[in-house]
This record gives C-alpha cells, structure tokens and sequence, in this order.
C-alpha cells in the first residue's frame, strides 16, 4: 500500500488532521470570541510566569458575559454562572455550569411540586402534576447526558457532539413544555404556580442550547466543513462500519421475518412463546444493555398497554405483520386520562426498533384525544409497521426517529410532537372525523427557535380512507398547524392527493405562530399538492431544491451513522422521484 502522492491514504489523513486541527482551535478561540468578543486583560496576557495564576475576577466576568450574550435570557444566564462557576473562564466549564444550574432549579421544581398537591382540585389536575415529576425526571436525564457529552470533548467528533447536544436540550424544553401542557384543560392555581416553579428552569435550559449552538455558528462563521465526522463514518471509512450496538451476528436483524428470526424471548398468545403478554416478557430485557435484544411478538391482537422504560435500551420487536400483530388499547382524554398518558405502547429508552406490528387505539373519534404510540426513544427506528388511532394517533415526542414504509391513519394531528423525525416512504391515511371537525396530518412543537427539532415527510404518500372520501369536502383535510410557536415541518418529494384542501395549512388560533412557525413543500406532486392555493402566512417558506438536502435523513437526523448500519431500506439524501 502506497503511503505518498495526492491520492494515498496517509495524504487523506494529513487533510483530515489538518481540518480537525483547525476546528479545535476555533472552538478554543471561543473563548476570545463567542460572539461580541472576549479579551483577557492586559495583565493576563502580559504574564510569563510558568505556572499562571488563577483567572482573574474580571476575566471571568468577561467570560461569563461573552458566553451568555447569544442566549435569549441574557440576566438569567449572567446571575446563575456568576454564582455557579467559580473564577473559570473556560467556555466548556462554564457550559456545564450552566448545565449544572439548570438541573438543580428542576431538581427543586420537582421537590416543591408536592406543595401544590393541596391545590389539586380535580383529578385532571392530580394527573398533571404525577406526569410533571415522570416528565421533569427525563429532562434531567437528556441534561445529564448533555454535561456528560461535553465532559471529554473530543475535538475530531465536534459535529457529532453538538448534533447528540442540540438533540438532547432539545428533549429537555419538550418535556418542561409538556409538563406545564398537562395543566390546559385542569382548575386552580396549580397550574399557574407550576409554570411560576418552572420558568427559570425553562430559561437556563434555553441558555443551554444558545451556548451549544453557538459553537455550530462558528464553525459556519469560518466556512468549515461542519461534517467532517459524519463524513468519516459514512462514506470515507465504507458503509459496513459496524456499531456496538448492532454487533454479535444480529446487524441485520432488519432483514429477517418473525418466523426465521432468532429471538430472546418470543411471545405468542396461543401459548406457543415464553409467554402470553408483551407486558410479560419486559421483565426479560437487561437494563441499559447494549446489544439488540429482540422480542418476537407472535400474530394475535395483544390488548395491552405497553411501555418501554427508560432502562430498557437496544430493544427490538418484531411480529408477523402489521395487521396480524397488534397491540391496541383505548385510553382516552373524555373517560380522564391526560394525552401523554394514553399511548397504548410508549417507548422511552434508546436505540430502539420496531418491525412488522401495529399500534392502534381504537377508543374512536368521540374520545378526542387518544395515542397508539408515543415515542422518546433517541435513534428508534419503526419499519414496515402500522399506527392506527384518530385525534393523535402518533406522538412522536422527542428525540431522533425514523420511519420507514409505514402507514399512519387518524384524523386530528394525527402525527404530533417535537422531535426530530424523518417518514421515509410512508403513507399518511386521513379517517373519517365527527361531523363538525376538520382532519390535520401534523402539528409539530417547536417552542425554541434553536431547536433541532422537525417532521420531515419524504417520498410519502398523503391519502384518504374509502371512508373519508365522500365527506372530504365537509370536513377539509390540511396538510398541517402549527401547535408551538416555532412549529416547523416540510413535506418533500411526496404524493398528495386531492384530500387537502387548496389553503394547505390551518391557523392554531387566530394568528398564533403563523409568522414564527416554518412550513414548506418541496417537488411534491399529485392534485392535493398544488401551491397556487396555499395560505400566504410568513412561515409559509419557498426552499430551493438544493437546499432541501438540509432535511433528508443523512443530514437533519446523522442516519447515515446509526440508521444504515441497521440494514432498514434507507435512502440518505435526496429521492429521485
């Protein structure tokens, strides 16, 4: 093997070390500079002793000054690292800092939280706040990995890092978001003293992600490949490149078939399996373990509610087809149960997959609100499967997902949420609603502009139930609306047919978000897809072609590394359709 010349491997690698050199060093000069610049003071600068000093008051003041100039609550972030870092002026020390105080204002939220089940009046509101403690533990958790993340720092996977980061304060605000969501429809003032309890913790969370996405603006400032790392995993070191989770011979799970697949546990109604019940066989699977441990779910409707804990991590479910196993429930808003807590199956720890089942919960139009699936799993992929609801078949929560060839059916924001989640291939099936209501396909919600968060539908195919045709016209069909502020989706290279009504998109409320939220559609096709008629709100965004690319798996969510690897048919950029 050669080790000279323009094309050698030794010369790919000075490239690579020379580029990875030059990002550490801009990271470095955050310090410096983080956005209106950062100098030392001249007696700093001027020492020559081996051995300097600590940082000075007012170096670390600047430190702290610069650091936070990029977050959107500016005095919160000021006062809390000026109490919190001690006299570093490290920008990477001050981050986990930040990080630090925003866990211990929600530890507090949480500890104070029991004060205000006095005030519970109802049982909506007793539910709100038992979901507050669930919901505020994960955003401790997402903001514990995140100072874990950025512990080591290492420099040559710095775009890997404030992509897991972005992802993870991301979940963080989600879960506050969804805790403070519980108290809408509740009485009393728990509510208010909740959102009272939570708003530092929500703007020290906030700060977070403005200091890790300011890392990302200096990259760009600097015009520097900013996907150097994802380069090296995907194409430069070959496709096969074989993650730990995925290894001891089960890589290709994917490809398998319930029947031919060799499974940890296997459950089968019929009494053929280790057991009857899904429920049943969780008490198998090891905690945070990381190699694929695969429950093969036998043909039969299991009626069941399901979930897959937080400690229940690199899990896959595989059944005999989507309308052959199913799991299904019917819990619901009208009969009291609050939205979060009425997902028939709910999967929370990571890298999870699912393959060949469906989800439904059949509690009907009438019950309004009423989730088959509610997923936080970061890095879950769902393929060849079937979520069958109404009003909120989907919730997709947080975190990073993947879709492939599957079919979501339902009628109000039938796919929901904020994570960041690409539908590859699927189809999006509108039902029948209530006479008075209209039918939504998404709404996404994004609460933070910096959030890395999107529904990104890609060569899917939005459709009508037999159903549903007749009255499509009575009750219209909108592509989306915007749930939270900055509410973002795109729609991209996908049939649409004529169920969606010229106008695309319908208002929340009045003229909520329609300035702030971003919505666009990109070489879509069929009648429903025309743009002539479409609503002329400034979220409403015209994306070049080109830059559609931002939004494909491969880019928006890093599946070339984690999606790939599992062997799912995946298509990592653009489609040519």
């Amino acid at each position: 093997m050669p080790f000279g010349g323009q094309n050698s491997n030794g010369g790919q690698r000075k490239k690579k070390i020379a580029i990875i050199g030059t990002s550490a060093l801009i990271l470095v000069a955050m310090v410096v500079a983080v956005a209106v610049g950062f100098n030392r003071s001249e007696s700093d600068s001027q020492s020559a002793a081996p051995t300097s000093p600590p940082p000075s008051v007012s170096t670390t003041t600047k430190a702290i000054q610069a650091i936070c100039q990029p977050t959107d609550y500016r005095e919160t972030c000021e006062n809390s690292l000026t109490s919190a870092a001690g006299n570093t002026s490290d920008p990477k020390e001050l981050i986990k800092a930040a990080f630090n105080v925003a866990i211990d204002h929600i530890s507090a939220a949480i500890r104070n939280s029991s004060t205000l089940k006095e005030l519970a009046k109802d049982s909506r509101t007793n539910q709100a706040l038992s979901n507050c403690d669930e919901l505020l533990k994960y955003a401790i958790d997402d903001l514990k990995e995140s100072f874990d993340r950025i512990g080591p720092f290492e420099y040559e996977k710095l775009d890997e890092y404030v992509d897991d980061l972005k992802i993870w304060l991301s979940g963080a605000i989600t879960y506050e978001q969804t805790c403070l969501d519980g108290f809408e429809n509740t009485t009393g003032e728990a509510g208010l003293r909740m959102k009272a309890m939570l708003r530092s913790s929500q703007e020290l969370t906030s700060n977070g992600l403005a200091m890790v996405t300011e890392i990302s603006s200096i990259l760009a400032s600097y015009n520097l490949p900013f996907n150097v790392s994802r380069r090296l995993l995907s194409s430069e070191d070959g496709d096969d490149t074989e993650l730990s989770w995925l290894s001891d011979g089960k890589r290709r799970l994917l490809q398998a078939t319930g029947k031919t697949i060799k499974a940890d546990v296997v459950v089968a109604k019929d009494g053929s399996g280790k057991y009857r019940t899904v429920n049943e066989a969780l008490k198998d699977i090891p905690k945070k373990g990381n190699k694929t441990f695969v429950i093969y779910i036998k043909q039969g409707v299991y009626k069941e509610q399901v979930m897959f804990a937080k400690s229940m991590t690199h899990v896959m479910i595989i059944g005999d087809g989507p309308t052959k196993t199913r799991i299904t429930g019917s819990l619901n808003f009208i009969d009291g149960v609050q939205t979060f807590k009425t997902a028939t199956v709910s999967v929370i720890g990571s890298n999870f997959i699912a393959k060949d089942i469906g989800f439904e919960n059949s509690a009907g139009p009438q019950k309004h609100q009423a989730v088959a699936l509610r997923v936080q799993s970061d890095m879950s992929i769902f393929y060849n499967c079937h979520m069958d609801g109404y009003q909120d078949t989907l919730y997709a929560h947080t975190h990073r997902q993947f879709y492939r060839d599957c079919v979501i059916t339902g009628t109000i924001d039938f796919i929901f949420g904020d994570s960041a989640a690409v539908f590859q291939n699927c189809k999006m099936v509108i039902r029948k609603p209530l006479d008075n209501q209209n039918c939504i396909v998404t709404a996404q919600g994004r609460t933070e502009r910096r959030e890395a968060t999107a529904l990104v539908l890609q060569n899917c195919t939005i459709t009508g139930d037999p159903a549903y045709l007749p009255v499509k016209d009575q009750n219209k069909g909108y592509l989306g609306r915007p749930w939270k502020e900055f509410s973002r989706t795109i729609i991209m290279n996908s049939r649409i047919d004529d169920v969606i009504a010229p106008e695309g998109w319908l208002p929340w409320a009045g003229d909520f978000a329609l300035n702030t939220c971003f919505y666009t559609e990109i070489l879509n096709r069929g009648p429903g897809s025309k743009l002539d008629g479409r609503v002329k709100w400034r979220g409403i965004k015209k994306v070049p072609a080109q830059r559609a690319v931002e939004y494909t798996p491969g880019r928006f969510i890093r599946g070339d590394w984690w999606i790939k690897a599992a062997g799912v048919p995946y298509v990592s950029g653009m489609l040519n359709v």
